[in-house]
């Protein structure tokens, strides 16, 4: 009996170790998470604390959570048990960021984010928001209102969670509904689809003159090892060779640089390779940021840098919405944080579906869009650069040279070249709880066009 209860102790004074070493870190990403995107959803999403709480943090080990907001601080923090306190602060221009040491970094700098070139102007979108009454023949409207329909929940069910989803052909909105709390004007964050607009910034900075895909050595860090073989491209196309672990559901790689990181490239830059650049694929939001560090590196100015995406991207294309959030050293974290309504999502994925052209502008590089949406050999036709790829079959009721942009919950733009098409779907599911290849055979379904 006396050795039973031996026992006992030892296990249960390992229990307590283990719990010691393994359980703080993962508390902090939990609270991470939750101050974060309560302070972002609140901040530059405008929603309430209330509809916040009850929907984007009752999953997982997230819902334990403990999250209030001060307003006077603009801020919002974040406990699991009163353990593990987080703190997430607003800064306009540069959304919300994870205080380390309870304090950002001083950035003095605000964004104004009411462009002359509005999308809320009196004109026909997608210059303005006024929507076209034009009637296609190719479109039986009963069966595209059905299918979207069935895209979201009824009768009170919480399965699917869509909270947006809108159809367009030739350039017009046929199709567009929104769940209850949200709108037209309601910005939503794509998460991953963020990396695109990373896609985008890096294809500015091409068309400029300013970057070229094939160079290398592209840190100081990575100078005296085999990581200056590193160039553009691979990064690109996720192909850099470098260490990574992009799991979301407990301790990784992707989770420690979101939420325990304070500078989120100098993370990724720092990781070790671990196969040939090139010769491997393997998805990074860490390359990402990478990306990120390398934008700012180049353009070599902080305002102009926390400018460019608006000034050169967002403004001339109409996405009045967008706001692309920084890390605590001001660098934006192109993995995973851009707001936008789900309208100007739509304007950007239009750039994509019109290589690279707005109203007769060239805003990226010819050729560009095509190197985005061909699928890399090493990624088995799932990836290209920055852009997923459907070229492996994964949705086989769509064609097959559709690309697209996609994100954590569930958050889909598919671009449809050879429909002359774009679907954008936002909300806050799975892939286990929502069904996308069944959403696009039933929209698709009411198109009577070859694809």
């Amino acid at each position: 009996m006396k050795s039973l209860f031996i026992i006992l102790i030892i296990v249960l004074i390992l229990v307590a170790v283990i719990a010691a070493i393994m359980l703080p870190p993962r508390l902090k990403i939990i609270t991470g998470y939750a101050a974060k995107s309560m302070c972002s959803c609140v901040f530059v999403a405008k929603r309430t604390p209330e509809s916040i709480q009850k929907s984007d943090l009752n999953f997982s080990f997230v819902k334990y959570a403990k999250v209030w907001i001060d307003k006077d601080e603009k801020a919002a923090y974040s406990t699991v048990f009163r353990l593990a306190k987080r703190k997430a602060v607003y800064r306009p221009g540069l959304g919300c960021s994870l205080a380390f040491d309870e304090k950002p970094s001083e950035l003095p700098f605000e964004l104004n984010h009411n462009p002359q070139n509005v999308s809320d102007k009196k004109e026909q979108w997608p210059f303005g928001e006024l929507i076209s009454d034009t009637v296609f023949s190719e479109i039986d409207y009963d069966k595209l209102s059905s299918a979207v329909d069935n895209a979201f929940d009824r009768n009170g069910g919480n399965v699917k969670n869509t909270r947006a989803l809108l159809v367009l052909f030739k350039d017009q909105i046929v199709a567009e509904k929104y769940a209850t709390g949200f709108n037209k004007n309601s910005p939503q964050l794509g998460w991953s689809m963020t990396k695109s607009i990373t896609n985008a910034m890096v294809g500015l900075l091409v068309k400029e003159g300013r970057l070229d895909i094939e160079q290398n050595a592209l840190f100081e860090e990575w100078q005296h090892d085999e990581r200056s073989k590193i160039t553009l491209n691979n990064l690109l196309q996720m192909c850099s060779g470098l260490d990574w672990n992009e799991q979301y559901g407990d301790q990784s790689d992707a989770t420690t640089m979101l939420y325990r990181e304070n500078d989120k490239s100098a993370y990724a830059i720092a990781k070790p390779l671990t196969h040939n650049p090139g010769d491997f694929w393997e998805y990074s939001s860490g390359t990402s940021n990478i990306l990120q560090k390398l934008i700012r590196n180049t353009i070599k100015n902080d305002p102009e840098y926390w400018q460019y995406p608006y000034k050169n991207l967002f403004n001339k294309i109409g996405m009045a919405s967008a706001v692309m959030e920084a890390d605590n050293t001001g660098t934006f974290i192109g993995s995973s944080y851009c707001y936008a309504t789900p309208r100007d999502w739509t304007r950007f994925s239009m750039l994509y579906l019109h290589d690279g052209l707005w109203d007769g502008e060239r805003i990226l590089p010819k050729g560009w869009v095509q190197y985005s949406s061909t699928p890399v050999l090493a990624s088995d036709g799932v990836y290209g650069a920055h852009f997923w790829t459907n070229s492996s079959g994964k949705y086989p009721s769509a064609p097959g040279n559709m690309f697209l942009c996609q994100g954590f919950h569930g958050q889909r733009i598919f671009i449809l070249p050879s429909m002359d098409m774009i679907i954008v779907r936002l909300g806050i599911s799975e892939e286990d709880t929502f069904d996308f290849d069944q959403m696009l055979k039933e929209i698709l379904a009411a198109f009577e066009i070859a694809n």
